[in-house]
């Protein structure tokens, strides 16, 4: 059964007659162009200003530039032409183009391309014309204005961020396949709602009866077979079509779809079937006109490199040092709020399955284990994980302690001995390891961490499969600029005590 696409339907421009409204995806994205645009240019406007500042001191004056034998140009004009020709090479490098902004790595490598052009441009005219620039004049005036573009980009991603967790700035997606592909692009929108891609519609080509679809979102409308894509998308008001079922349109198919929605100004994504693929992992390699998508090795390999052991133990090393004073205080309120040792230790399982002591502050009664059985029927954990918000055993001092993560400031010293890493998978206890399938069992690949994903996106509030899905997405993924980031989010997730009990 093929997708049914009227040639008349395409003609029909935006408004829809008892069709669905849009999500207001054109304006926000000219809305948010527009602003980005003007902090840009004020950014550059601001470096450059700076630099002529700081390199030659009196606001008043205006220091002169020899070319040429008696020509001079004072260093005012220099500076306003560097700001035009700056913010004219980021309009060429389309930075600004809504294709790409909001959108990430490609949004940071159109900027920094952009920017070192033009100053590649600048050294190539200098030294062909024989310009002597003032070299720092041009020293301050490209890093400050880089870093302040790039900062530009956090704050403003930050911003959008922000607005889509509110329900604004969004992105009206009709899903386009099966039952089961169809579900999982839809878990994969809603697991990040930062990203903007609402949902509005279903669309199963394969679907006779739209009521067989069951979704947890009874109000989501289910478009099946009587209809076409085009039929749904206007049914919907989606301002994106998201295809994963490629197989039923072929080549062919999913270009005239392109052609046919694009007088609805509705864009479309195809989905590859891949999911937790990270994206230095990924790469676009044409061969006779068909889209190839090359998908590297998991990396698992590189998280055992001497890099990341370097990094480990200077890290360990000195948090450990930095806490010293703070972790002497801790074990004193331990000693003395309950009786019991200070320090807590627990079968894990590490590094290709070999067993360690892991090393934590005691957070509970000193006959924390014997009395587990007595409440293994309030398990709120998921998965073979025990856990109970409220647990009885957790000493008054430990509840602090697990609030803040401070009972694991000691698995530095198992980091320290080689069992664990700063970043990496959840360590897991012997009885869990029995339960692993084949794949769970890649977790075991590289050493568990102090922190990681799991630990930066929900920690005790994830699902069982939730948690293992992050945790076999770091070891498929494994780069030094994540472990960098995941650090990052650790502090801010720890700060607020987010999900910890």
């Amino acid at each position: 059964m093929a997708f049914r696409i009227d040639q008349e339907q395409t003609r029909r421009r935006a408004p829809r007659r008892g069709g669905a409204q849009r999500s207001g995806k054109d304006r926000w994205q000219t809305e948010y162009g527009r602003r980005l645009r003007i902090t840009d240019a004020l950014i550059i406007c601001a470096a450059v200003v700076a630099a002529q500042f700081i390199r030659f001191g009196d606001p008043g004056s205006d220091p002169m530039l020899d070319w040429a034998g008696d020509t001079r140009i004072g260093y005012s004009a220099i500076s306003l032409m560097l700001v035009l020709v700056w913010i004219g090479f980021l309009t060429v490098g389309n930075v600004w183009s809504s294709g790409i902004i909001d959108t990430g790595p490609e949004e940071y490598r159109r900027l920094i391309s952009a920017t070192m052009r033009l100053f590649g441009l600048i050294a190539i005219v200098s030294l062909l014309l024989r310009i002597e620039f003032a070299r720092g004049y041009l020293a301050i005036a490209l890093p400050v204005g880089l870093a302040g573009l790039i900062l530009n980009r956090l704050c403003w991603r930050k911003f959008a961020a922000r607005q889509r967790r509110a329900g604004r700035y969004l992105t009206a997606v009709l899903v386009v396949g099966r039952r089961d592909s169809a579900r999982e692009i839809m878990r994969c929108f809603a697991r990040d709602p930062a990203v903007g891609y609402s949902v509005v519609g279903v669309y199963t080509p394969y679907l006779l009866d739209p009521d067989d679809f069951e979704i947890e979102d009874s109000e989501l409308p289910v478009i099946g077979a009587e209809s076409s894509v085009l039929e749904a998308v206007q049914e919907t008001g989606a301002d994106t079509v998201a295809i994963a079922a490629t197989e039923q349109l072929g080549t062919r198919g999913i270009n005239d779809l392109v052609w046919k929605l694009a007088p609805l100004g509705v864009d479309l994504v195809v989905t590859p079937g891949v999911v937790d693929v990270a994206d230095q992992r990924l790469s676009i390699r044409p061969v006779a006109n068909l889209p190839l998508l090359h998908i590297q090795k998991p990396q698992y390999d590189r998280a055992k490199s001497f890099g990341k052991t370097a990094f480990d133990v200077l890290f360990a090393a000195v948090a450990l040092l930095a806490v010293a004073p703070f972790m002497l205080m801790l074990a004193l309120a331990i000693k003395v709020s309950s009786r019991g040792p200070v320090f807590y230790r627990s079968e894990r399982i590490g590094l290709n399955g070999h067993p360690f002591q892991m090393i934590k502050f005691r957070s509970m009664r000193a006959d924390a284990d014997r009395a587990l059985a007595d409440l293994l029927t309030e398990n709120e954990g998921a998965g073979p994980l025990f856990k109970i918000r409220d647990d009885p055993r957790v000493t008054p001092v430990g509840r602090l302690l697990r609030r803040y993560s401070l009972d694991e400031l000691p698995q530095f010293i198992n980091v320290l001995r080689g069992e664990m890493s700063v970043v990496g998978p959840r360590p897991p206890l012997r009885t869990e390891v029995e339960r692993y399938d084949g794949k769970v069992r890649r977790r075991l690949l590289v050493k568990p961490g102090v922190t990681g994903l799991w630990q930066v996106s929900g920690r005790s509030d994830l699902s069982w499969e939730e948690s293992v899905r992050l945790d076999l997405s770091y070891v498929e993924n494994w780069s030094m600029v994540q472990d960098l980031s995941i650090i990052k989010k650790t502090m801010t997730a720890v700060a607020g005590s987010e999900g910890a009990y």
